[in-house]
């Protein structure tokens, strides 16, 4: 019995064929596994690197002044600060607010944020609610969950709150400017924790 010698020219075609494209996939498998890897790390770094510093945690601060509450936000004790000036403000507010507008309402805390004051009240008489914003174009808003009838007094009352609008505009956008010009800068050349020192050499040492 003669045995039969395996070479190219008696194995068969297309085993060798199949076996070589099988190859051939693992490779490509395995080369887009190591690709993929890579992309996946140069993802990573590239957000680590861009990833921005945490803001601050806003803190806040309430003040009572005459009856009424003045909450103050801001990222550090500086800006908690409530000047006489801006409780003197706050007071001529609402006493403005008794005389243009309702001697019959009741207030709800005064917010300072660093570009925006907000302030709001239930007015008694018609059981509606109104707010303040002096960040918007006419920023005078009124709710109520009930209905309300529009007679002319209504009206009138609309029209008051409307009006008193530019006066608290006025009055407050003024303070925020004040707050923002005092706010404290640090001394040029020097760091955080770095002291300016004078020193005085005499001239009479060797």
């Amino acid at each position: 019995m003669k045995k039969r010698i395996l070479n190219r020219n008696n194995v068969d075609s297309r085993y060798v064929n199949e076996s070589y494209d099988t190859m051939k996939e693992m490779l490509n498998l395995s080369r887009g596994l190591i690709n993929e890897q890579d992309v996946s790390q140069e993802y990573e770094t590239a957000q680590e690197e861009r990833e921005e510093p945490k803001e601050k945690e806003e803190k806040t601060k309430e003040y009572t002044v005459s009856g009424g509450k003045i909450i103050v936000h801001g990222v550090d004790e500086q800006d908690l600060v409530l000047t006489q000036e801006e409780q003197t403000s706050f007071q001529e507010t609402m006493d403005d607010f008794v005389e243009q507008v309702s001697d019959m309402a009741e207030y709800h805390p005064l917010n300072i944020y660093k570009n925006n004051v907000e302030w709001s009240g239930d007015l008694l008489k018609f059981d509606v609610r109104f707010y303040y914003s002096i960040a918007e174009v006419d920023g005078t808003y009124i709710g109520n969950a009930n209905m309300i009838k529009v007679d002319p007094e209504f009206l009138e009352l609309l029209g008051k709150l409307k009006s008193f609008f530019k006066v608290f505009e006025a009055k407050w956008a003024k303070i925020l400017a004040s707050r923002r010009t005092t706010e404290p800068t640090k001394e040029e050349g020097l760091g955080d924790n770095e002291l300016s020192v004078d020193v005085e050499i005499d001239s009479d040492v060797n």
